[in-house]
């Protein structure tokens, strides 16, 4: 496994992340505690040192086990984790991207990883009202008394994140060097503003749910009345689905597609969606997560897949979405004369 820089920093991670979310049985399905240090052992050996975890996961879980499985080599291991998120109760301050509850996370995280600091530290959820300033101000002062090392940000708009970064820049503290999205075959919108904004600021991409839930596996078909098996034996009742059930036209799509590359490549679609991220132009670190070891084995396999360049560009144009207003304006021939006074074809762009 190869390894890249996070971000404006020199810190070295695995080109594929270790997502944890299924360590531990807590929310009725996940990995076992021995299963978990199976699956935490083949990605250490692997080459794998990018581990991403969260608060909230499977009720604690997910930490205090890593807090085990990293006992005698902590310092090999970039932990990442997050805060924001609360189980529902009855404290309106437990979650949040406020001072408040990015303090008391952080303190709860580190008893259950049994360490004393944070490699990297994600805002979970932009919760769209707690001023950027706070934010980016306690997360400064976590760095500065050494319990985090490093910052970054998930699920947030791109404007908001560009404020985040260029307060923190301007006012001397730290900034985000990482951002987490939801990115796959069948989810590319932040290509219209969130992936432009990271490769402008530097900041490391890392995509949550590469294979969509599940349905860029191969297992599953987009029907009439939802998503099936494709023995026609099971369904998936799963809420995170519907945003693709509302372009079935295009879910097929892009799952016939992916799976006729797949068959002429001797691969799993699995392989094939996850080796797409990979050929991105602008680099993109999968976070992986698996219940069983088979899964993990065949996920890993992605670093030594090179797809074939006509079979991407299949991918993409099976894929592919609208960017809209402004991209596709600014695309038109005439505003392109307008704007370069006609010598655009003859201007380089750095």
């Amino acid at each position: 496994m190869n390894y890249r820089l996070l971000g404006h920093s020199g810190l070295r991670v695995s080109e594929i992340c270790l997502g944890t979310m299924t360590f531990g049985e807590d929310w009725g399905w996940g990995a076992s505690r021995d299963d978990s240090q199976k699956l935490y052992e083949i990605f250490r050996e692997a080459g794998g040192n990018f581990i991403d975890t969260a608060n909230v996961y499977t009720n604690g879980a997910s930490e205090s086990l890593l807090g085990e499985f990293m006992h005698g080599h902590r310092e090999s291991v970039v932990l990442a984790t997050k805060y924001t998120n609360a189980l529902p109760g009855t404290d309106p301050n437990a979650a949040g991207n406020h001072r408040k509850s990015m303090m008391q996370a952080v303190e709860a995280s580190l008893r259950r990883l049994k360490t004393d600091y944070i490699d990297l530290y994600w805002m979970h959820i932009w919760d769209r009202v707690t001023p950027v300033d706070e934010v980016m101000r306690a997360f400064d002062d976590l760095v500065r008394q050494g319990k985090v090392l490093y910052i970054g940000v998930s699920d947030a708009a791109a404007w908001w994140i560009s404020r985040a970064n260029t307060i923190a820049e301007l006012r001397g503290w730290t900034s985000f060097v990482g951002l987490q999205i939801e990115y796959s075959l069948l989810e590319r919108t932040p290509e219209r503003e969130l992936l432009p904004m990271a490769q402008a600021l530097g900041l490391t991409v890392t995509a949550w749910s590469p294979l969509a839930s599940g349905l860029l596996t191969g297992k599953y078909r987009i029907s009439e009345s939802g998503v099936q098996s494709e023995d026609g034996k099971g369904r998936m009742d799963n809420p995170d689905l519907q945003q693709f059930m509302q372009d079935r036209e295009r879910t097929s799509r892009v799952i016939a597609v992916l799976k006729e590359v797949a068959a002429k490549g001797e691969l799993s679609p699995a392989e094939v969606a996850l080796a797409w991220l990979r050929h991105r132009s602008q680099p993109i670190i999968p976070i992986v997560g698996a219940r069983k070891i088979e899964q993990l084995q065949a996920n890993l396999r992605i670093v030594d897949i090179q797809l074939p360049e006509a079979e991407v560009q299949r991918l993409d144009e099976a894929s592919k979405i609208e960017l809209g207003f402004p991209h596709d304006f600014l695309e038109k021939p005439m505003v392109r004369a307008f704007t370069f006074g006609g010598l655009a074809d003859r201007i380089v762009a750095r």
